[in-house]
């Protein structure tokens, strides 16, 4: 494990924070600082909390820095299907039904689909029907995005969502575990066939269009969708922080009639 210092100049690289900017914010000399990030003082318990806080650093990677500045984890990681985080089952359930007809889903800081309303079960399913093959591995929204195997052939602006996802996973990757492990995933279907060489140079710093539409088409049907992503407002739970909840929205009158229709028994082949 790495020394705390080390960790903490990585974090407020990744912010883009000075020594100073970050001591002004988190009331510390900058002279204490600078010896803690070069090894030369060990910070309390306390400090370490109060520059990740100041620093927004992820749940786990918090836990990891007082591992490595030799003081125990602060935040707990449960199991989503634990008694204790029943109440948020409740509420995901109920964000996700409310979004019916249109799809709505919940996934992880390494894009794994944790769970999906009816809604967005048949939506994919009515793209893929037909297609004898899955994308490799659990679902996962990027596999599912890239993978020519996914629903990649029936987005007609492909090259925009792929342009914008790409920004997105690297803006949102900038730390511990569970970020190398969406920083593998986006190496991996990067290197799918089709996906074109440009996308592995993106500048993840540009700014990107604040809605981006994502155009799906299948035989004579055509939805136009955007997306809004929530998180939970005040987890205190590894697992509840880095979720994710996706939820899609129709651009026009007929995606809101092709969904209605699609919610109708037996207008998606099993």
């Amino acid at each position: 494990m790495a020394d705390v210092g080390v960790l903490l100049k990585h974090w407020r690289g990744a912010r883009r924070l000075s020594q100073l900017a970050l001591a002004a914010e988190a009331a510390v000399s900058v002279r204490h600082l600078c010896f803690v990030e070069t090894g030369r003082a060990n910070p309390s318990r306390a400090m370490v909390l109060k520059l990740a806080e100041v620093l927004d650093v992820p749940f786990r990677e918090r836990n990891t820095l007082l591992l490595s500045a030799g003081f125990s984890p602060e935040y707990p990681e449960s199991e989503l299907d634990a008694p204790s985080l029943s109440a948020v089952r409740a509420a995901l359930e109920t964000i996700l039904a409310q979004q019916e007809p249109f799809p709505a889903l919940v996934m992880d800081r390494g894009w794994d689909i944790r769970h999906a309303n009816s809604a967005a079960r048949r939506f994919f399913a009515f793209l893929r029907s037909g297609q004898p093959a899955s994308p490799p591995g659990p679902a996962n929204v990027l596999r599912r995005m890239f993978h020519p195997d996914g629903v990649r052939p029936h987005v007609t602006n492909w090259p925009e969502v792929a342009e914008a996802l790409v920004r997105r996973a690297r803006r949102e990757a900038v730390g511990g575990v569970e970020d190398e492990r969406a920083r593998r995933i986006l190496d991996e279907v990067l290197a799918y066939p089709g996906v074109p060489p440009g996308l592995r140079s993106l500048d993840a710093t540009v700014p990107t269009l604040p809605i981006v539409p994502i155009r799906y088409a299948r035989g004579d049907r055509r939805f136009a969708y955007f997306s809004t992503v929530t998180t939970l407002g005040t987890p205190q739970d590894v697992t509840l922080q880095e979720l994710r909840i996706e939820c899609f929205f129709p651009m026009d009158e007929e995606t809101r009639s092709h969904a209605r229709d699609l919610a109708e028994p037996g207008a998606v082949s099993p």
